[in-house]
């Protein structure tokens, strides 16, 4: 090995999009717990969620929540049509999803008070609300930090790649932030970003230089006889692990899914990120966070909508049948949200603006009762009628079907007890 080769140069992986985690170092700052409980024994509704995010702000109303005797200016351009649960109508471009309404949970009285975009998405991937004197980590680095990982597969994954800073580890070591793809599975020739060996390592070549590593660590073990020396070891074996154990590669090798199955998801972000995304959790990741589209939707909102959703409409209804037909539903939590929803009256530009007071957001599997709306906004969409949603509540919820508890406290620096969730409640009737 080259004497200038460094250990952070040594083995390149595609954690923390943006950040430049190595997966070595990922694995090396992953917490170690003597008393790990049996993680795939463990008991919850949901062992697995898919969280979707749109980023931008998606509107209720030419979405889930459509008010077809509204005023004009409220109702909007567009029309809405009946879904396969009678009484529960949609926006006219879900076709699919109307046919699959039964399996989800349509929650129209999401509630919080942030209009800014970075503060709505603080939100909606924390469950918490935004503070100048702490960082708070995501739901999926929670869940990596609760629940570790899970045959070999990093726990929590983002694809294409960490969409925003609150989607990371907050006041959580970096231990638990995403592996991030690095490139989208839509794409041709799509590839994890440096799973495989770099052009030119063979498996010999690749295990001499192990060799070496390993070398140079027992060297430091022998001179400096500190202990966590001895467990980085077991870090890099886990990294090594990841990339030379076919089974773990293949979770990430869309190309070996059915053509016909990937034509059902749509050939398109939409699609193959969310085929992407059940295929891992198949494999074992406990967490996936998946972005789609752009909704900030203040020009034109009828000619944007058209654009943007029927990807999603197919992705989703194919999405959550596929899951179905695996008999993964029941144990897959699917949760779609944006940072906040829609003015209810159309403006000038014939969009709508930033609009925090209610909006909703949509949950499936894993423990959640089908074929319902929860809560109600009211006759212009303007706020919540009944039932409000907080986002205290809504995470509350998502983590209970889990068997996380919500308000168990973590320790922030300085050593501060920090609650996960601090006052939410689970919201029991969202469960089956």
């Amino acid at each position: 090995m080259h004497t200038g080769t460094n250990r952070r140069g040594f083995l390149q992986a595609g954690f923390a999009g943006g950040v430049g985690l190595s997966l070595a170092n990922y694995f090396q700052m992953q917490k170690a717990q003597a008393d790990l409980k049996n993680y795939d024994s463990f008991e919850g509704t949901a062992k697995n969620v898919i969280y979707i995010y749109l980023p931008g702000g998606c509107a209720h109303q030419e979405t889930w929540d459509p008010k077809p005797y509204a005023p004009i200016e409220y109702r909007g351009p567009m029309s809405s049509i009946e879904t396969n649960v009678s009484g529960i109508r949609i926006n006219e471009t879900m076709k699919h999803t109307a046919k699959v309404v039964d399996k989800i949970a349509i929650c129209r009285s999401m509630t919080h008070g942030e209009a800014a975009h970075e503060r709505g998405t603080h939100n909606m991937f924390t469950g918490a609300r935004p503070s100048p004197a702490l960082k708070y980590p995501s739901m999926g680095s929670v869940v990596s930090h609760e629940l570790g990982p899970r045959k070999n597969l990093p726990p929590y994954v983002c694809v294409p790649n960490q969409p925003n800073e609150f989607a990371g580890t907050g006041y959580l070591s970096s231990s638990f932030a995403p592996f991030s793809l690095g490139s989208d599975p839509a794409a041709n020739g799509f590839k994890v970003r440096d799973l495989n060996l770099p052009n030119g390592i063979d498996d010999a070549r690749f295990t001499t230089r192990r060799n070496v590593l390993d070398k140079v660590n027992d060297h430091f073990l022998t001179k400096e006889k500190a202990d966590n020396l001895d467990a980085l070891n077991s870090f890099y074996d886990r990294a090594y692990s990841l990339i030379s154990s076919p089974a773990a590669r293949e979770a990430f090798n869309i190309d070996a899914e059915d053509k016909g199955l990937r034509d059902r998801y749509g050939r398109n972000q939409a699609g193959q990120r969310m085929l992407m995304a059940r295929r891992l959790v198949e494999a074992g990741v406990r967490f996936v966070t998946l972005t789609y589209g752009s909704w900030d939707m203040h020009n034109g909102i009828e000619t944007s909508i058209k654009r943007q959703v029927p990807s999603l409409d197919q992705a989703l209804a194919a999405l959550l049948t596929d899951l179905s037909d695996r008999g993964m539903l029941d144990e897959t939590l699917v949760c779609i949200a944006s940072e906040f929803g829609r003015t209810p009256k159309i403006n000038k530009t014939a969009g709508r603006d930033h609009w925090p007071k209610v909006f909703s957001v949509i949950m499936a599997g894993g423990g959640v009762k089908g074929g319902q709306v929860f809560g109600s906004s009211n006759a212009t969409a303007s706020e919540p009628e009944e039932n409000p949603l907080s986002v205290l509540d809504w995470a509350t919820t998502i983590y209970h079907t889990m068997g996380i508890v919500a308000d168990k406290e973590l320790m922030a620096p300085g050593d501060r007890p920090i609650e996960i969730v601090d006052g939410g409640k689970v919201r029991h009737e969202l469960l089956a």
